[in-house]
């Protein structure tokens, strides 16, 4: 199992700071969710985990070494990372956008080999893609075309995969797809780590939660054990009704006030 951790990290853009001592652990094998208000650092994080931005102070481990030491295609053989807004694509078919998930694995010009295809027809199979592999991208929904970009993660064949809000801009039906393939490739064996906005999606979906407001966290834990209404309240500036589904025993949010000091 890999393990993917921060420890007193501090990270920024030129001169200014975004994170700020921040120590944060990512369970193993698990579903987490960051949540925060726009602007906390949130896509920075995940940025500095997937070794995109190089962090001023601390460092980020995976396995117990800093990952800015490690080969680069060895950390991309380990974490795989699907943007929030991802290139527009013509042209190309859902099985040619997939096989790049392969590219840490090629050796100079040697091409897709068996084991490339193999995990290609897993990712296609695993998405549910397997009917469309050639199709073009602009010809499917907004659902199957993120599930396109999972598939390439997926392809990929890491450990870890990190999500900039996989569901936005999806609409209700295509949001739950979405998070219910994220379910089933967890139960895989894969750690995921996702943005997400809608609070009662992270709660429902995730094991783990980290909470963070300019750049500081203020809570990490089971949803159980975070969205309480007073975590809610120093993260959003909201005084939420908080029960507890009966059925999975995770934290619902019915309504909530906005509170300013």
């Amino acid at each position: 199992m890999v393990n993917l951790a921060t420890a007193e990290l501090s990270c920024g853009y030129e001169k200014k700071t975004i994170l700020a001592d921040l120590t944060v652990k990512i369970p193993g094998k698990k579903i987490t969710s960051l949540i925060g208000p726009n602007g906390s650092g949130k896509t920075t994080l995940l940025k500095v985990l997937a070794r995109i931005l190089t962090p001023n102070k601390g460092n980020v481990q995976i396995d117990g070494e800093d990952i800015n030491r490690l080969d680069t295609k060895y950390v991309a053989q380990k974490i795989a990372t699907l943007s929030q807004r991802n290139k527009a694509v013509t042209g190309l078919s859902v099985a040619e956008i997939v096989a790049y998930g392969r590219f840490p694995y090629q050796k100079g010009f040697a091409g897709l080999q068996k084991r490339d295809h193999e995990w290609i027809q897993w990712a296609l199979e695993a998405t549910g893609l397997l009917a469309l592999k050639k199709r073009t991208l602009n010809t499917l929904s907004g659902g199957q075309q993120q599930r396109v970009w999972i598939a390439m993660a997926l392809a990929q064949d890491t450990d870890i995969l990190i999500l900039d809000e996989p569901i936005s801009s999806l609409d209700p039906a295509h949001q739950l797809e979405i998070l219910y393939l994220l379910e089933d490739i967890n139960r895989q064996g894969k750690t995921i780590l996702m943005t997400i906005h809608d609070l009662n999606h992270a709660a429902q979906f995730s094991d783990h939660v980290i909470g963070l407001r300019q750049g500081r966290l203020l809570f990490q834990g089971s949803p159980q054990e975070t969205f309480t209404s007073q975590h809610l309240l120093e993260l959003f500036d909201i005084r939420p009704e908080v029960v507890f589904s009966e059925k999975s025993q995770k934290p619902v949010i019915l309504s909530y006030d906005l509170v300013r000091s």
